[in-house]
């Protein structure tokens, strides 16, 4: 198995979208170019932020093609979810199959049924693929918790499962699971404002949001927290936490790309049933993002 792929910061890209509803491929190339070289590890797109689940299988794919040509030697890791594990194991073998060298495994949308259901899901996932894998774990977003003694069997089970994107919300499950499995998974934080916190507890990597907004910035806080550097990391973080925050509400994509569109790369066009945000939450993303912009901070760009 070759090195893990799943470290540093790995935007979860957003899904540009044209007016007639279509996949914007140009848009989306440019993105991740641009978040690439800003210094990002590498590119997870068809996540919740890539508004995944309203993709058809045939967009899927040519997102996968267009993320591939445009990463160069980066990696594309998308994230692995549908409705029935057959599903996602054809997805699974047709992003290997484009070039992908990794891939983001999700339990199944919808089905919010039992721990064993979601074990034997992501577990015929990992079996149909050759390719380095890791467990996006996120109990309140999918109603499925892996929890540390379930990650380290299917660990021992699925050499290929080679990292743990841990979402739950609380940082002492970074721990955990470094205690069960040592170095065997590589743990990174999914939520935008646990990072220094997942950093501090062990995470070797962030699968960003607010990332897409502000790639500099993003590269920058992790690599200070990584180091120990703890005072500038936390001069830094007060300053982003405010938007990080956007990424952790029900609206987190539409806030997302109001965000973007605020910075001048990309719009607020997103995929029905999401519509744009809009009244007192739209005014206080905005406020929000003008406060930040105003002090924004110098970093190496």
């Amino acid at each position: 198995m070759p090195a893990s792929p799943f470290q540093h910061v790995l935007p979860a890209i957003t899904t540009p979208f044209r007016s007639d509803d279509r996949v914007d491929h140009d848009a989306l190339a440019r993105h991740a170019r641009w978040q690439l070289d800003a210094g990002c590890s590498g590119i997870i797109p068809l996540g919740s932020l890539g508004e995944g689940a309203t993709l058809d299988t045939d967009e899927k794919v040519a997102i996968l093609k267009t993320l591939v040509a445009a990463a160069g030697n980066k990696p594309v890791l998308p994230g692995i979810a549908a409705l029935s594990t057959r599903q996602a194991v054809a997805l699974a073998q047709q992003a290997e199959q484009v070039g992908c060298r990794g891939l983001m495994v999700l339990p199944a949308y919808v089905h919010k049924g039992e721990l064993r259901e979601a074990v034997a899901h992501v577990g015929a996932v990992l079996r149909a693929t050759s390719l380095p894998c890791m467990l996006y774990n996120n109990p309140p977003a999918y109603g499925t918790d892996f929890t540390p003694a379930c990650i380290a069997e299917l660990a021992q089970q699925h050499p290929n499962l080679v990292a743990v994107k841990e979402s739950s919300g609380d940082a002492r499950r970074v721990t955990a699971i470094g205690a069960l499995v040592g170095e065997r998974l590589s743990l990174l934080v999914g939520m935008d404002d646990m990072v220094v916190e997942g950093v501090a507890a062990g995470a070797k990597g962030w699968v960003a949001g607010l990332v897409n907004a502000f790639p500099h910035e993003s590269v920058q806080l992790f690599e200070l927290a990584s180091a120990g550097r703890t005072e500038a990391a936390r001069a830094l973080y007060r300053w982003f936490l405010p938007l990080l925050r956007l990424d952790c509400v029900p609206e987190f994509v539409q806030l997302i790309k109001l965000v973007q569109a605020q910075v001048g790369q990309g719009d607020e066009r997103v995929r029905p049933p999401r519509l744009p945000v809009h009244g007192a939450l739209r005014e206080q993303a905005l406020a929000v993002v003008r406060t930040a912009l105003a002090a924004r901070p110098e970093v190496r760009r």
